[in-house]
């Protein structure tokens, strides 16, 4: 019974979405044929306003423009649903005007009076002045940028791909991660792609408020003059405080909607939203300080507001002081991870878990590099390491032995070290705050960074910053996250001494393995014509 209840209201409400925007869409176009009463119009008018800042506010919690894929569309919604306020408003403008200043409703007339406070001239600047702000900085801005974007993103296309097939060939990650990030790659080109075209929406839209607001002032001063025996003053008084309120009313959601616009393809992918995320950047305590300096100084000079400028340098010496605690105590955290001595196990899942001094591979991480291993197993050089084990092991027919990940404080803070039993076969080092960018054929930006080889096939990289990744990858340089670069480097040393890695033991595994299915075979062979020591060594040599 409850079962059947909860199919009903999901049914329910996939009807009530599916059938909401034709419906929508159908009031859309119905408000630009039929006459709307004022006090309709004045609910339309406030659900618009209240719809814009709901984008808004959805376009600053987003982490990641893809978060928020459905903005193109939605904002062409929200423009068709302004304009066609806009032709219903001036429908009732032009019509009733003469009738005074709340003819087409309360909001119109409030915002008009607000606006203009009993000076037109005032009134036509300040709107004039909106005009300016949405169409020449926000607008224009963000259509150069959603430009830009969309050729950036489609040029960096070839390169992901080939990056992700990399990584792919080496165990890096899954098949099921491979096909995510493609479809990740091709939702990205697809979103900016819309969004180029999408922010001419906003930019027509505000040139649509001026023509619109002439119209209404130029026509509403013919009617007014001509039909309806006002004199200009009256008609000016009642036309420009309408024109003014209903562009007004209009251009507050269209300033909303391009400063979402803006925030969509100026946005950054990030684990926080906008505000975390510059929280976190802005919130250095050497750019407070200095600051608070300067502010301070400026306040001791003879005839400045001393007062107001001593007060904002305190303010922000105190926030830099702040800053700086909260520095210090994510430090402290930091350093108390400095005991890892774990085990993998398993040829599926591989565990940090105590194991004896004599594994055949292991990887020593300096203190620094103690962030890439989880005491919950789930950090991410576990995961990269099970992926190497298992791709190397298909291609070689043997199952490797366990991995041991242990900390070892005499390396440097981003140093490792690879063994295989206890001879160190490889040592490099690692970022774990940046990521390493290794050029392609086509790479001719210069990238800020840390000049490096690449470990496992001695090209020249680059450690970059966290969020100089779309520069890098929109230059033409693939990006490695600091534990695909020690897992790589771990399948090539693993592909390499592979010989070192075989012993009788594994050699008894293939046969037990065999005898299910060959045992006269296996019976026969060994250790009749074959010892088991020598079929080991030759293995070693054909691995070798």
């Amino acid at each position: 019974m409850e079962l059947t209840e909860k199919k009903s209201k999901i049914s329910i409400s996939n009807i009530l979405a599916t059938v909401s925007l034709p419906l929508g869409i159908l009031v859309l176009m119905t408000m630009m044929i039929i006459p709307l009463p004022p006090a309709l119009l004045d609910v339309f008018f406030t659900t618009n306003i209240l719809v814009s800042l709901i984008i808004l506010m959805v376009a600053l919690q987003t982490f990641r423009p893809l978060d928020f894929s459905s903005f193109p569309t939605v904002l062409l919604f929200a423009t068709v649903l302004r304009l066609g306020l806009n032709v219903a408003s001036t429908r009732i403008v032009l019509s009733k005007g003469h009738t005074g200043t709340d003819a087409a409703g309360n909001v119109i007339e409030a915002f008009g009076n607000f606006v203009i406070a009993n000076d037109y001239v005032v009134g036509i600047f300040v709107f004039a002045i909106l005009i300016i702000i949405n169409l020449v900085v926000i607008t224009k801005g963000a259509g150069r940028v959603s430009e830009v974007s969309a050729r950036f993103t489609l040029d960096a296309m070839p390169g992901k791909q080939m990056a992700i097939d990399a990584d792919l060939g080496a165990g890096v990650i899954s098949s099921e991660e491979a096909k995510e990030k493609r479809e990740n790659i091709e939702k990205e080109a697809d979103f900016y792609g819309a969004m180029d075209g999408a922010s001419k929406f906003v930019k027509g839209d505000a040139i649509a408020a001026i023509l619109i607001l002439i119209i209404n002032v130029v026509g509403g001063l013919i009617i007014g003059t001509t039909q309806y025996d006002m004199n200009f003053s009256d008609a000016s008084q009642n036309y420009v405080i309408l024109s003014v309120g209903d562009g007004l009313v209009a251009q507050i959601p269209s300033l909303l909607l391009a400063m979402a616009t803006a925030v969509i393809v100026t946005r950054i992918s990030s684990n926080y939203d906008l505000s975390e995320q510059i929280s976190n950047e802005v919130g250095m305590t050497k750019a407070w300080l200095p600051a608070a300096g300067v502010i301070l100084l400026i306040g001791f000079i003879p005839g400045m507001p001393n007062l107001l400028f001593v007060f904002f340098g305190l303010l922000a010496a105190v926030a830099g002081y702040f800053f700086y605690k909260k520095s210090k105590k994510e430090i402290a955290a930091n350093s108390d991870e400095n005991n890892i001595d774990n085990e993998v196990e398993d040829q599926d899942k591989i565990e940090l878990q105590e194991v004896t001094d004599n594994s055949a591979v292991s990887i020593q991480l300096g203190y620094g590099l103690i962030k890439l291993v989880d005491q919950d197993n789930t950090g991410p050089l576990v995961s990269r390491v099970t992926g190497v084990r298992r791709q190397v092991s298909k291609e070689l027919g043997f199952i490797l032995p366990s991995v041991r990940i242990t900390d070892d404080l005499s390396l440097g803070a981003n140093e490792y070290t690879i063994k295989i039993g206890q001879t160190i076969i490889g040592q490099n080092q690692v970022f774990p705050d940046k990521l390493l960018a290794i050029p392609g054929d086509d790479s001719d930006v210069k990238l800020s960074g840390i000049d490096v080889k690449d470990p496992s096939f001695n090209m020249d990289a680059t450690w970059i910053e966290k969020f100089h990744r779309d520069k890098a990858e929109n230059s033409g340089y693939m990006i490695v996250t600091p534990e695909a670069v020690v897992a790589t480097h771990l399948n090539q040393i693993l592909s390499k001494h592979a010989g070192d890695l075989i012993g009788q033991d594994e050699v008894q595994e293939l046969l037990d393995n065999l005898q299910k299915t060959s045992p006269k075979l296996v019976d026969t062979v060994i250790p009749k014509i074959i010892p088991l020591n020598q079929l080991t060594g030759v293995l070693k040599i054909l691995l070798t």
